[in-house]
């Protein structure tokens, strides 16, 4: 039974990886087909709602403890080839929250750098003991002056594995964008490895997303070029993200930006300025990306705001599927 005391309340489901056996290569975190049937029959099709039907029960006040809805962030290519086929199957209509950047050949390398390292090393950790090669920083007398973030991100985040969070602490907190990318770039050139060979493989083309559109799927924002910490942005940068999305989106779609309604924020980073900015544009539905609001600064209660909607991870379904 899907349901219990830690998540009876509406909330949402999210997704990003899939994999098959021809394309879309197995990594940490992706299912499969059958994965995802799975995880349809655990939590019952009865319980999902569609995308348009979320979103007016919940303007109406009129969502169920046993409610939730599909998303999908990222506008990855394998939730086209994997998951879609599913979603029609069982007649689910689903958010595809997407950042806008991909349409114009110029993706966030956040993907890409996931991309390489599933799929050039031999396991994850592989990659992570080259990647802290690769910089002049003291990392584990960072790693022990963070004893206390480390855990706490482990308990918010229980999808990521400690060196997950040890890595993601680095990027984010100790290295610029720009060194970063040096990093990754380096470990790249040394594996042979072309970026923009694998872009057609891995995001969306402007079709997709009329595709989706058309089948009645719901399209949302996600930003334009999705940063890791949207909430370190100023207010003009973040409204420069936002409004560049939606512009995007609308016009790609043929549709008014009055008529994109729902978002969710990338990598769960918001702020008060991030709030203002989705209202202002008209935004009637957010999503964050965890399930309580222990740490969490201003969340008084679970679904604090119509923009912070709670989400699961699709891999703590799988993992309590396979604990069964």
């Amino acid at each position: 039974m899907y349901f219990n005391d830690s998540n009876n309340f509406f909330h949402g489901i999210m997704f990003h990886h899939f994999h098959d056996k021809n394309i879309h290569s197995k990594g940490q975190g992706s299912i499969s087909n059958d994965d995802f049937y799975k995880i349809i029959k655990f939590i019952g099709r009865k319980n999902i709602l569609d995308a348009e039907v979320f979103l007016e029960k919940y303007k109406k006040k009129k969502l169920e403890k046993n409610h939730v809805c599909f998303t999908f962030d990222d506008s990855i290519r394998c939730q086209l080839d994997v998951a879609l086929p599913v979603l029609e199957e069982f007649k689910i209509k689903s958010f595809f929250f997407v950042y806008t950047s991909i349409f114009e050949e110029n993706p966030d390398n956040l993907e890409v750098f996931r991309h390489f390292r599933m799929t050039n090393f031999e396991n994850i950790n592989d990659f992570y003991k080259i990647f802290f090669q690769n910089s002049d920083l003291d990392y584990e007398k960072i790693f022990k002056e963070n004893t206390d973030e480390i855990e706490l991100k482990r308990n918010k985040f229980p999808y990521y594995s400690t060196e997950d969070i040890k890595f993601r602490l680095i990027r984010d907190n100790y290295l610029t964008k720009l060194n970063y990318e040096k990093i990754m770039y380096l470990i790249m050139d040394k594996k042979n490895f072309a970026p923009k060979d694998c872009y057609k493989k891995l995001f969306f083309q402007k079709n997709d997303l009329i595709k989706l559109d058309k089948l009645g799927h719901y399209i949302g924002l996600h930003s334009h070029n999705h940063p890791i910490s949207i909430e370190k942005l100023s207010y003009e940068e973040q409204l420069d993200e936002y409004s560049k999305n939606l512009l995007s989106i609308a016009n790609i779609l043929g549709k008014s930006k009055k008529d994109i309604k729902c978002m969710s924020h990338p990598c769960g980073s918001y702020n008060k300025n991030s709030l203002k900015i989705l209202s202002d544009l008209g935004v009637e539905l957010g999503f964050k990306q965890i399930m309580s609001i222990e740490h969490e600064k201003g969340m008084k209660k679970i679904n604090n705001s119509f923009l912070e909607i709670a989400r699961e991870d699709h891999s703590k379904i799988f993992k309590r599927i396979k604990n069964n």
